[in-house]
């Protein structure tokens, strides 16, 4: 019997008791390598001492503090951490408590600051058919996952959506990299065009795109083109690095390996690696300034944001994979863990795609490799192979709804940069064995 409203109130979950690195552990016993980090959050895994230590001192010290009387020290000295390693034009920070939060900040400094610019026609975003920006109103009609908007449909504003940078599905047999980043990035102009851009404040994407589609990162080139539409037409580029920025695809800021700078970036998850909620949205200097000569004053605002413990802990969590070279991690393992899934599972006639960057790995399961036909979404293959690798003790994040909201399977890595070798080797040979498992049954596709 519980009392609590879990997200699945059908499901019966086990007791997370204790964790210890990569691991968590039951209260039965029963060990679970952490190999999603949750939801790509537990960066550095659990039970880190130096974060542990960071906590308490600050808890020792004050534990809240709300942000319309005081600063506080750690607020200001994570803002100047998150700063010196930001993209240039980036120059201030608006600590929140998670991703969806940060978005929502976003969304309305965008608004406000073409308000206070006079421009006050601009009301409209643009983003990509198959995002996911988070699941408040403003985050969610932001985004293009179907699935999670349908029921709230009525409520949430029109955006419009573009292709997104999906090389395996949507890149056209003779097309060549390039061409096809090309095309798809000015799918935003057109966009930007049958709108008004007179009529839109800003274009938001995720870098890397995670939980919808599987760890897919944009062509060379793409980004740029991007960062040129939104220039050209007076509109605000905002990279949301809620779940593949904070080091997990082997730069701090995802946006780095495109060789451009957004004008507003939200990040969260690893930024405090789960052992605090906090999330932060970076914006230009520009933008900034707009608002402080104009009103002066940013109409938003919630009760914990910059929590002094939250902070705390972030700050500790990013001064330990920096003081441990952990980016550098990141980028080792995560070829090693590309390769070893290669290896396992390149051959198997159901897995489409591998792909990713960083300790961010995501796997297209398919029903034919030759066509790329999806599996059928009524088996459900993505919520078997989730309970199956429970049962084996591994974490994963399989998801359904890959290619359009109802097709296409795929299952997400993102395991702390804290793994090894043996980390690794189990990974790939429990994830190996219950994908044999799950779709061994069902009838090959060609090979």
């Amino acid at each position: 019997m519980t009392h609590v409203f879990h997200r699945n109130p059908r499901a019966e979950l086990p007791v997370a008791a204790r964790g210890e690195g990569p691991y968590i552990y039951d209260t039965s016993g029963k060990q679970y390598l952490d190999a999603s980090g949750g939801a790509a959050v537990s960066c550095l895994g659990h039970s880190n001492s130096s974060v542990a230590k960071a906590m308490k001192q600050q808890i020792d010290g004050i534990s809240f503090s709300h942000s319309g009387f005081f600063t506080n020290q750690p607020m200001e000295d994570l803002a100047d951490f998150l700063v010196k390693r930001a993209p240039a034009n980036l120059d201030r920070v608006y600590f929140v408590s998670g991703g969806s939060e940060a978005v929502e900040a976003a969304l309305k400094l965008a608004r406000q600051y073409f308000l206070e610019k006079g421009e006050t026609s601009r009301t409209r975003f643009i983003s990509r058919r198959q995002s996911y920006h988070g699941n408040t109103i403003g985050a969610l009609a932001a985004g293009g996952n179907q699935w999670r908007r349908e029921p709230y449909a009525p409520l949430l504003m029109s955006v419009p959506l573009i292709s997104p940078c999906y090389e395996y599905r949507e890149k056209k047999n003779g097309e060549t990299e390039w061409d096809f980043g090309q095309r798809v990035a000015g799918e935003l102009e057109t966009a930007l065009l049958d709108t008004g851009p007179e009529n839109v404040c800003a274009f938001i994407c995720e870098p890397v795109v995670g939980a919808t589609m599987g760890a897919v990162p944009a062509v060379k080139g793409y980004f740029k083109r991007i960062r040129e539409i939104c220039d050209q037409y007076g509109v605000l580029f905002i990279a949301d690095e809620v779940m593949c920025g904070m080091g997990r695809t082997g730069s701090l800021y995802a946006v780095e390996q495109e060789d451009v700078a957004p004008d507003i970036l939200v990040t969260a998850k690893g930024l405090g690696a789960g052992y605090q909620p906090i999330g932060a949205m970076l914006v230009s200097e520009g933008i900034f300034t707009t608002i402080v000569n104009g009103s002066g004053f940013f109409q938003h605002g919630h009760t914990y944001m910059g929590h002094p413990v939250a902070c705390a802990a972030a700050l500790a969590v990013q001064h330990y994979i920096e003081d441990n070279d952990l980016l550098s991690s990141v980028r080792h393992r995560g070829a090693q863990l590309a390769e070893a899934l290669t290896s396992r599972l390149g051959n198997n006639p159901f897995v489409g795609d591998i792909r990713g960057r960083g300790l961010f790995q995501g796997i297209e399961l398919v029903a034919d490799r030759m066509t790329k036909e999806p599996l059928d979404p009524s088996l459900k293959i993505h919520a078997k192979i989730k309970s199956a690798a429970m049962a084996a003790g591994l974490m994963c994040y399989p998801m359904g709804g890959t290619i359009d909201g109802q097709r296409g399977d795929h299952i997400l890595l993102a395991p702390p940069f804290i793994i090894n070798d043996g980390h690794i080797e189990e990974i790939v040979d429990k994830l190996g064995t219950v994908i044999d498992e799950i779709v061994g049954s069902l009838p090959s596709s060609r090979a």
